[in-house]
């Protein structure tokens, strides 16, 4: 059986982000979100969550990998203000910019989350794809983040077993400093295809959350961006 989460980073960030990724859940394909907890929208992003009990929330961490104990100590204070936002442990564990992977870092993080049984990407029982992206060379590539980008992902990407797919999809908002704009706005339009659910269902791939998802400890096959 293949079982598929599709996960929105940056949840709020923005409040054109926290729609985007709303309607990406509403209309789409998208099971999961990860709140960045210092985002300028983070409360409107939890409110968003809040109305929508199906969308599991997860602690999109900001991390400096320079400084490896003020690291853990920050991933304990987002932790805890994640649990006064939300009221709950979030479902899952990631990081901006993959930055819990760095050797440095990920020790601190794992033995944190671990306290807790929070499953932190690409090391829980759910196997890590993040190429869903399309910016990468200072050049937008929407054919990565097209519906036949995503398609070709399915096909190859998607396994036996459970898989996450990281993705950013948003709508731009003057004022929002961020490398990734126009490409946000793409991604959610291909989420919100109605050719995606039925692909799902012609190869067998059944949308989870990362709350059906239990914590492991061991690390379990990643790919970055």
């Amino acid at each position: 059986m293949k079982w598929l989460i599709v996960t929105g980073d940056d949840f709020g960030a923005s409040c054109g982000i926290n729609r985007g990724i709303v309607e990406a859940h509403e209309r789409g394909v998208l099971t999961s979100a990860s709140l960045m907890v210092d985002g300028r929208a983070a409360a409107d992003a939890v409110a968003r969550a809040r109305a929508n009990p199906a969308l599991s929330l997860g602690l999109h961490l900001e991390l400096d990998a320079a400084d490896p104990v003020r690291a853990a100590a920050e991933c304990r204070r987002q932790l805890a203000r994640f649990e006064e936002l939300a009221g709950i442990l979030p479902t899952h564990m990631d990081s901006h910019h993959n930055v819990h992977r760095d050797a440095r870092v990920l020790p601190h993080i794992l033995a944190v989350a671990q306290q807790d049984g929070v499953p932190v990407r690409g090391y829980s029982a759910a196997r890590y794809v993040g190429k869903f992206y399309g910016r990468w060379g200072g050049a937008t590539h929407p054919e990565q983040i097209g519906v036949d980008g995503l398609l070709r992902l399915l096909d190859t990407e998607v396994q036996g077993g459970v898989t996450e797919l990281s993705c950013h999809p948003g709508y731009v908002e003057p004022g929002f400093d961020s490398s990734y704009l126009t490409e946000r706005e793409v991604e959610l339009r291909t989420l919100c295809d109605p050719r995606m659910r039925p692909a799902l269902h012609e190869r067998e791939i059944q949308l989870i959350g990362f709350r059906d998802v239990p914590a492991s400890p061991r690390a379990v096959a990643a790919e970055a961006p």
